[in-house]
C-alpha cells in the first residue's frame, strides 16, 4: 500500500474489530486507501482467524482474538467496529479510554442510552467518531441535498425509498444477522437504518412514527417485511420499505413544492454499478440521466481519516448520530406495540 509521506495526511493506523462478511468487505477499502494503513485485527471466532493467514489482504497485519487484546495495541491511532450491534457502545467507551477514534458500522447502537454514553466518552476525549452510513456519501444524495438548500425543489413535502434484497438467504442459519436477540427487527438494522439516516439527514430529527414487521417470504425469525412512516416537525412525512425476501431494489425519492427526484440503485451498494436519477420541476419536462459507480463505502472511511488528521470535519454530526438511534429505538417499539411512537429528542 502507497501511504502518502505528507506529515498532515500520513496514513492513519488502525484496527479492525469483527472479521466477517463486512469486516473483510472494510480491509478491501482499507487496502485501496493512502489515507489508512491497517495494523491489527481483532477476531473472536477460532475458525475464522485459522483461515485469516492466508488472506492476501492481511499480510503482515497482526491477529489478535479479541477487542481487548486488539486495543492495547500500542501503535494503532483508530479502531473500526465491525461487530454486533449490541456490542458497539461497551467496544466504543473501551476504545476511547485507549485514546482511539472510532468508526462504528451501523446502527450505533440499539438504545439512545447506550448512545449517549458512548458519544458522550468520544466528545469528552475530543476523539473522532464516525458510522458506517455511506449511502450519505453517494454524489446524487449529496447533489440532492443541495437542490434542497438552494431551494430548487421547494419545501420538502414527502420522501419515499426502499433498499431491499435477498441477499441474507445465502447466511448460515445460525448467523446473528438473522437472530432476533443479536439483530431484532432485521430489515432495519441491515438496510432500512440507512433510509432512516437519509431521512433525518434532510428533514432533521423525526418526531413520531409507526412501523409493522412481519415473517412472510422467509424463516428468519426476526423478520424479512418492513413498512416504518416517519413524521417530523414541520409535517414531512418519510416512508421507508426494508424487504429481506426480494430481489434487490434500492430507490430513494424527495418529493417537494417545486418538483421531485428519484434515485434508483441499478445494483447493491456493496457493489454499485451507477444509478439512474429522474427530475421533474413545475413547468418543465422530465429529465432522466445516469451517474456513473462511486467508492461511497471508501468516501465514507476517509472522511473519518480526513478530520483525524484535521483536513475536514467529519459531516456526519453527533446529533445526527443520536437522532438516528432514537428514531431506531422508537421503530423497533413500534414494531412491538403496534402503535404510533414519539420520539425521544436525542440529547447529551
Amino acid at each position: 500500500m502507497t501511504v502518502n509521506t505528507n506529515s498532515a495526511h500520513a496514513a492513519v493506523k488502525v484496527g479492525l474489530v469483527g472479521y466477517g462478511w463486512w469486516g473483510k468487505t472494510i480491509a478491501r477499502q482499507l487496502a485501496n486507501s493512502s489515507w489508512f494503513e491497517l495494523s491489527a485485527v481483532a477476531e473472536v471466532d477460532a475458525n475464522v482467524r485459522s483461515a485469516m493467514a492466508a488472506d492476501p489482504v492481511l499480510k503482515g497485519v497482526e491477529i489478535f482474538d479479541s477487542p481487548e487484546h486488539l486495543m492495547a495495541h500500542a501503535s494503532l491511532e483508530a479502531v473500526i467496529l465491525c461487530t454486533p450491534h449490541q456490542q458497539h457502545a461497551d467496544q466504543m467507551v473501551l476504545a476511547s479510554n485507549a485514546g482511539l477514534h472510532i468508526f462504528c458500522e451501523k446502527p450505533l447502537c440499539l438504545t439512545l442510552a447506550d448512545a449517549q454514553r458512548a458519544v458522550a466518552q468520544c466528545q469528552a476525549k475530543n476523539l473522532v467518531l464516525g458510522i458506517g452510513h455511506e449511502r450519505r456519501f453517494e454524489p446524487e444524495i449529496m447533489a440532492t441535498r443541495q437542490l434542497i438548500a438552494d431551494g430548487t425543489l421547494g419545501e420538502v413535502l414527502q420522501i419515499e425509498a426502499n433498499f431491499s434484497q435477498d441477499k441474507f438467504f445465502a447466511l448460515p442459519k445460525d448467523n446473528w444477522r438473522l437472530s432476533n436477540k443479536f439483530a431484532p427487527v432485521g430489515p432495519l438494522t441491515a438496510t432500512g437504518i440507512h433510509l432512516v439516516d437519509l431521512s433525518i439527514a434532510l428533514l432533521g430529527p423525526c418526531e413520531s412514527l409507526w412501523a409493522r414487521l412481519a415473517t412472510l417470504g422467509s424463516d428468519f425469525e426476526n423478520g424479512d417485511t418492513l413498512g416504518i412512516m416517519m413524521g417530523f416537525p414541520n409535517g414531512a412525512n418519510a416512508m421507508i420499505s426494508a424487504v429481506l425476501a426480494t430481489p434487490f431494489e434500492g430507490r430513494f425519492a424527495v418529493y417537494g413544492s417545486k418538483g421531485w427526484i428519484e434515485i434508483r440503485d441499478r445494483t447493491h451498494p456493496e457493489n454499485p454499478t451507477g444509478w439512474d436519477i429522474t427530475t421533474v420541476l413545475s413547468g418543465q419536462e422530465p429529465a432522466t440521466r445516469f451517474a456513473s459507480p462511486h467508492p461511497t463505502v471508501l468516501a465514507n472511511l476517509e472522511a473519518f481519516a480526513k478530520a483525524i488528521r484535521h483536513v475536514a470535519p467529519y459531516p456526519v454530526t453527533a446529533h445526527e448520530m443520536l437522532a438516528n438511534v432514537a428514531a431506531l429505538e422508537a421503530i423497533m417499539t413500534s414494531v412491538q406495540t403496534r402503535g404510533l411512537v414519539k420520539v425521544a429528542a436525542p440529547h447529551l
